[in-house]
C-alpha cells in the first residue's frame, strides 16, 4: 500500500484530505493528492542517510514532524529516512530510529534547522527560513521580555542569555521537574529556545542542551506569517484554515485571513473552503 493518504492506519478520511474536492473527471482525487504529497515530501527515490540531507529536506519542505502522528497528515523526517510503511519502533531502537533520534539534536546544534515542539504541539523541525517568518522576536538574547510568559518561562530565558545550558541544570536551577518542562514547552511554542545537542551525564541517558533561538539562527525582525501561510500550502497542497491555524498555532481567523489574501493574489485557489496549491489547482478545481 503505496498511497500517503492511506498508511498508518489513516484513512482517506484524515483532517488534511477530508474535504479534498474532486472533478468528474478525478474520481480518486483523493489518491492523487496523496501521490502527489508522496513526491513533495520525499517519499519517493533516494531515502535520506546522512546528516547533510536531512538538513537539505527540512529545508526543503519548511516543517517536518520527528515521527508520523495520526492526528496531523505533514511531512515527517522519519517516513523521509525509512519509508512511509516503516513504524518507528517496531522492533526497538533500530539504525533508522538511532539515526532520527540522533538528528533531533544535531540538526539545530549545527544550525541546519530548529527542532522542538511546535507543529500541531509535537516534536518538530522547522527550516531556517521559514524560522525566519515566524520568529516572534527581534534577534536579542532579550527577547523574551516583551512576551506573555510564565515567570518560570523567563527565569529559563534569562538563564539561557549566558549561553546553552544542559536541561539537567536547567531543571535543578527550577527545582521542580514539572514547573520545568512546562516553561521549556513555553519557550519552545513561542519559538525562543531550541535543543543543540547533547551532553553526557555521568549515569543514565545524555542530557538535551538548550538554547536561544537567536544564537543558532539568524533570525529577528523579519516575522512574516504570509510568507509562512504561503509555504504551508505550498507543502500540504490542499488545506482548510483549520488545518494551518493547528500546525502553526495560530487562531483560526489569523490563519483564514492570510490564505484569503493568497487566494485573492493569485498564490492560492479557493474551493469552497478549501484553498488548493496553484501547482495543483488545475488538476482539482
Amino acid at each position: 500500500m503505496t498511497e500517503l493518504v492511506l498508511r498508518n492506519s489513516r484513512s482517506v478520511s484524515g483532517w488534511l484530505t477530508a474535504s479534498m474536492p474532486t472533478s468528474p473527471r478525478k474520481p480518486n482525487g483523493e489518491l492523487e493528492l496523496g501521490r502527489l504529497r508522496e513526491r513533495r515530501w520525499w517519499l519517493r527515490g533516494r531515502r535520506v542517510r546522512s546528516i547533510a540531507r536531512a538538513g537539505a529536506f527540512v529545508e526543503d519542505v519548511g516543517f517536518a514532524l520527528l515521527f508520523p502522528s495520526e492526528r496531523v497528515l505533514v511531512p515527517s523526517l522519519w517516513e523521509a529516512v525509512a519509508g512511509e510503511d516503516a513504524e518507528p519502533f517496531a522492533t526497538g531502537m533500530g539504525s533508522d530510529e538511532q539515526r532520527v533520534w540522533a538528528w533531533k539534536d544535531e540538526l539545530p546544534g549545527r544550525s541546519l534547522a530548529w527542532y522542538g515542539n511546535f507543529v500541531a504541539g509535537r516534536g518538530s523541525f522547522l527550516s531556517p527560513s521559514l524560522l525566519r517568518c515566524l520568529y516572534p522576536g527581534n534577534g536579542g538574547t532579550d527577547d523574551h521580555s516583551d512576551l506573555d510568559l510564565s515567570s518560570t518561562a523567563h527565569e529559563l530565558a534569562t538563564a539561557l542569555a549566558e549561553g546553552p545550558v544542559p536541561s539537567a541544570r536547567l531543571r535543578a536551577l527550577i527545582g521542580d521537574r514539572g514547573r520545568y518542562q512546562r516553561a521549556a514547552l513555553e519557550l519552545q511554542r513561542h519559538l525562543l529556545v531550541t535543543t543543540a545537542g547533547v551532553q553526557e551525564q555521568a549515569s543514565g541517558w545524555p542530557a538535551t542542551v538548550l538554547d536561544l533561538t537567536c544564537r543558532r539562527f539568524d533570525v529577528g525582525g523579519r516575522e512574516n506569517h504570509l510568507a509562512a501561510a504561503e509555504l504551508f500550502i505550498g507543502v500540504v497542497l490542499d488545506t482548510s484554515a483549520r488545518d494551518l491555524a493547528r500546525t502553526f498555532r495560530w487562531p483560526q481567523g489569523k490563519a483564514r485571513g492570510h490564505l484569503d489574501v493568497l487566494a485573492a493574489s493569485a498564490r492560492a485557489v479557493q474551493s469552497g473552503n478549501r484553498y488548493l496549491a496553484p501547482s495543483i489547482a488545475g488538476q482539482f478545481h
